[in-house]
Order: structure tokens, then C-alpha cells, then sequence
């Protein structure tokens, strides 16, 4: 009797702990309050691309060929080319503007403001391209340089990255002069030329020599993350996500060594046996996983657009981190934002089938998340191979540390939030971690707030066309980054 009274006190005790603990858990969801921008009407009206103007002269910027590959010069003629075609398209900027040509064929407009201490803001975008893979152009529904217009699509490569954000940034500017306006601070337009190579002669000097003039910037705006509809699991909303960090870069050279020799006579352990065992060390003992700022930022804006039973468990992290950081880890693209990532990705041996190598050697790619170093990584691979007979090396060449991560609650992101929602009224607005790399990187030294962001739709088929086959462009979302671009600078330049 004494021990099923004791198990029946036991069982009172534990519901009551349950139920006391799903009683916060309701109360702290049900008071989570929403952090999204109030809607605001834009002042700037809808566009109707009379004629099809605007979508033919993005159709003839693709047809530049304005291509960036790794070690190889840029294609100078064809960026020339598109220079030309901003000239003659949009005469009010090159009459009113100050332009200057940055590392050969980058591009800097400098649009003075009338307040000088009003601090000025920067928009920027890429000009170049990344080439087609051979032998898959005659996968293209339509040619990948034509440019043309179909079904509703702008077609070819660039109109998806990142030709549609310079020509719209051109458009909107074009249309605010022709509307009179002069803006209060001073705002710059800035076009790299090598964002998808090496990216060491374009955006960088632009940053570079703003730093050397003592230009501090309250804002700039790079391409990067957007409005994705059915990417986000549970949430049936459009997500606007503006990237307030991006991931570092490294690659590490792991290499064995030994004497070599013919394939008939092989030693018990080869030289690659050894690489591989590193590698599968490497892929057994990742760096650790985290839920930390900008991603646990993201859900603190998402969760409370959120219904059951996604929204409890998402405003109660405290109590939930742990299963949710193990379900983001088993997706390829939300581990990537929990971890800093590695990737095997090159291996280099002997140069016969049958010549044993005197060297082996894989390079691994690490994408770093903020938080983690350079130096952290390097040390952690060192310490996992931890083979007396394997060399571990950092390329310094390839070595970007993680950016700094921006203040999601700064003015600056209000604002940019505020003027996504008056244009995408049914999207929840969130700070998220760019996995890949951008040309804001470089301006961290001299602006306030860097922030990833094109303002079209992106829905999961569309992942695939970012560098890949059949990249195109919605005419509507494209008319609808030319508003976005107008209305941006309208709300930035308005007084605080």
C-alpha cells in the first residue's frame, strides 16, 4: 500500500511539474510579440512597363557577355559594351551623376546629397556573369545570352544574378531624377566587375578607396537572400530575408607523403588510405553546431507569424533549442546554419593508374560561420587529423574571415523591412546568414549596416537556376525591384 501511494504522489507530482511547464510554454507563446514592420502605403506607384522598355533593356544587358572565370582576364570588350548601353539608357544619371571608372571596369556614381551631415548610403550590385557549363546549353529553353522575352520570363544569364539589380538600380535612379527628386543625403551606386571570380579588382577598390576619401556610410545594400515562398517549413507566408552576415571562407590543403612507386608493389597503408582516413575523421568530428545570431535571430522574427505547433516551439527555445538544432542538422542547407561547413572538394595524386603517388593531397573548402575564425578552423583540423606523417596547411589566399554581423535592430533595418512589406504587403521580414559570398563583404570597414537583399520571389524551383540551367526573371517581380529600388531610397533618405 505504502509504495503505490508513494507512485500515485509521484505521478500528482510530475503531471503538476507537466502541466506547470506546458502552462509557461503556452503563456510565453501567446505573449511572444510579433517583431514585423507596420505596413505602410508606398508613394511610389506601381510600374507598367509601356512598350516593354524596361524588361528589353535588362534583355540587352544579358546579351553582354560579360563573363567572370577564375585566372582568366576579364571579357573587357563586352563590359565595355554594357557600359555603352547604360550610357545612352539612362542619360539623366551620366548628365547629373558623378561616374568613375574603379579597377578598370567597375563602376562608381556618386549622387550628392544637400545635407551634408546627413550620413550617405550605398546600393550595389555585380555586373558579371558566371559562363555556361559546355554542353548544356542545348538544355536552355532559351538561349543563355539572348535575352530574350517570354511567357512572362526575361530569359538569360545574369537575370537572376545580378544584372536585374544593376539595371533596376539604374531604372529606379533614372525615374527619381526624372521626377525632380534631390535627395538630402548623398547616395552611391556602385558595380563590381569580378564578384564571381577572385573579386580582388572591382568591389574592393570601390570600398578601398571610399575608406582612403574617410567616407563613412550609414547603409549599404548588396544582392544576397530574398522573398522565398515554400522554403521555409511551416510557415505558409513568403520570407523576406535580409542577410546581415555572410559566411568566411577557407580552403585547407591536407596532403601525404611518401616515396611512391609501382602499383604492383603497394605498402599496407597508402598514401591515399591515409588521406582518406583523415577526410573520414574530418566528416566524423565537424565543428560543432550552434544556434547563435543571425540565424536564432531568424526564428525570434519568424516564430511569431508561426501557428501550432511550430509557434510554441519556437518561442520557447530555452526549452526546445536542443531538438531544434538536431532537426536543422539533418538538412544539407539549414546545417549550413548551424556549422561552420567543410567539403571536400579537390583531390590530386599520382598522374598513372598504375604509378603510385609520391604525394597525395585533398583540398577541403570550409565555409565559416560568424563566430568561428580562420585561425579556429585551421586549429581544429590540426588537431582532428592529428597524423604526424599528414601536413595540414591554410591557404591564406583563399582566407575570408566571417563578416560582421549587423544590427537587425538598427533604423537602417527597419527601414529596409518597412519598404519590403509596402511592396511584398503578405511577407514576414527576417535577418538571416548568407551561406554564399557577396561583394558586401568588402564594405564592412566603412558602413554602419551591410545588408543581402533582392527584392523578387523565389520559390523552390527556382533554386536551381542561380548558376545553373534555364535562369530567368518574372517581368513583374522584375518591374517590381525597379519600385523597390525608388521606394528604398525615398525611405532612406527621409529624415529620422
Amino acid at each position: 500500500m505504502r509504495i503505490a501511494a508513494f507512485f500515485r504522489r509521484t505521478a500528482a507530482v510530475t503531471g503538476l511539474g507537466l502541466g506547470i511547464l506546458l502552462g509557461i510554454v503556452g503563456v510565453r507563446s501567446a505573449l511572444t510579440r510579433s517583431r514585423q514592420p507596420a505596413f505602410v502605403a508606398p508613394t511610389v506607384p506601381e510600374f507598367v512597363d509601356v512598350g516593354g522598355e524596361q524588361a528589353a533593356r535588362l534583355g540587352q544587358a544579358v546579351r553582354f557577355q560579360t563573363v567572370s572565370r577564375d585566372g582568366s582576364p576579364p571579357a573587357t570588350a563586352e563590359f565595355l559594351q554594357l557600359h555603352e548601353l547604360l550610357r545612352q539608357s539612362f542619360p539623366l544619371i551620366h548628365s547629373t551623376l558623378q561616374r568613375e571608372t574603379v579597377g578598370d571596369l567597375s563602376l562608381l556614381y556618386k549622387w550628392e546629397g544637400q545635407d551634408p551631415a546627413a550620413r550617405p548610403i550605398l546600393l550595389l550590385a555585380h555586373q558579371d556573369v558566371v559562363p555556361v557549363e559546355p554542353g548544356t546549353e542545348s538544355r536552355w529553353q532559351k538561349p543563355p545570352f539572348s535575352g530574350e522575352i517570354d511567357g512572362g520570363f526575361i530569359w538569360g544569364r545574369g537575370t537572376l544574378d545580378d544584372k536585374c539589380s544593376v539595371m533596376a538600380i539604374f531604372e529606379a535612379v533614372e525615374w527619381l531624377l526624372l521626377q525632380g527628386k534631390k535627395p538630402r543625403r548623398t547616395i552611391y551606386l556602385a558595380f563590381g566587375h569580378d564578384e564571381e571570380a577572385v573579386s580582388v579588382g572591382g568591389a574592393l577598390q570601390i570600398a578601398e578607396l571610399l575608406k582612403s576619401r574617410g567616407i563613412q556610410l550609414e547603409l549599404v545594400l548588396d544582392e544576397g537572400l530574398a522573398v522565398t515562398r515554400g522554403l521555409m517549413p511551416g510557415v505558409q507566408r513568403p520570407v523576406a530575408l535580409i542577410g546581415v552576415s555572410e559566411k568566411g571562407v577557407l580552403n585547407v590543403h591536407i596532403e601525404a607523403v611518401g616515396e611512391g612507386g609501382h602499383s604492383s608493389m603497394p605498402p599496407k597503408r597508402t598514401l591515399i588510405g591515409q588521406l582518406s582516413r583523415a577526410i573520414t575523421r574530418l566528416e566524423d568530428q565537424p565543428m560543432p553546431r550552434q544556434l547563435r545570431p543571425p540565424t536564432s535571430d531568424m526564428f525570434d522574427y519568424v516564430a511569431p507569424e508561426m501557428s501550432w505547433p511550430l509557434k510554441p516551439l519556437l518561442t520557447n527555445r530555452w526549452l526546445f533549442d536542443p531538438v531544434l538544432t538536431w532537426q536543422l542538422d539533418q538538412g544539407n542547407s539549414t546545417r549550413a546554419m548551424l556549422r561552420t561547413t567543410q567539403a571536400p572538394t579537390m583531390l590530386q595524386g599520382s598522374p598513372k593508374s598504375n604509378v603510385l603517388p609520391q604525394s597525395a593531397r585533398v583540398t577541403v573548402n570550409f565555409r565559416i560561420r560568424p563566430g568561428d575564425t580562420t585561425a579556429s578552423v585551421t586549429e581544429h583540423v590540426q588537431k582532428v587529423v592529428a597524423d604526424e606523417h599528414i601536413r595540414v596547411t591554410a591557404q591564406p589566399e583563399s582566407a575570408t574571415e566571417p563578416s560582421p554581423v549587423s544590427d537587425p535592430n538598427s533604423p537602417t533595418f527597419a527601414t529596409v523591412g518597412q519598404t519590403i512589406v509596402s511592396l511584398f504587403p503578405d511577407a514576414i521580414v527576417a535577418p538571416g546568414l548568407m551561406i554564399g559570398a557577396s561583394d558586401g563583404r568588402h564594405f564592412a570597414r566603412v558602413a554602419d549596416s551591410v545588408y543581402r537583399f533582392v527584392p523578387f520571389v523565389i520559390e523552390p524551383e527556382d533554386l536551381a537556376r542561380f548558376h545553373g540551367t534555364n535562369e530567368r526573371i518574372r517581368t513583374t517581380d522584375y518591374l517590381r525591384m525597379i519600385r523597390f529600388y525608388a521606394q528604398l531610397i525615398q525611405n532612406l533618405d527621409a529624415p529620422h
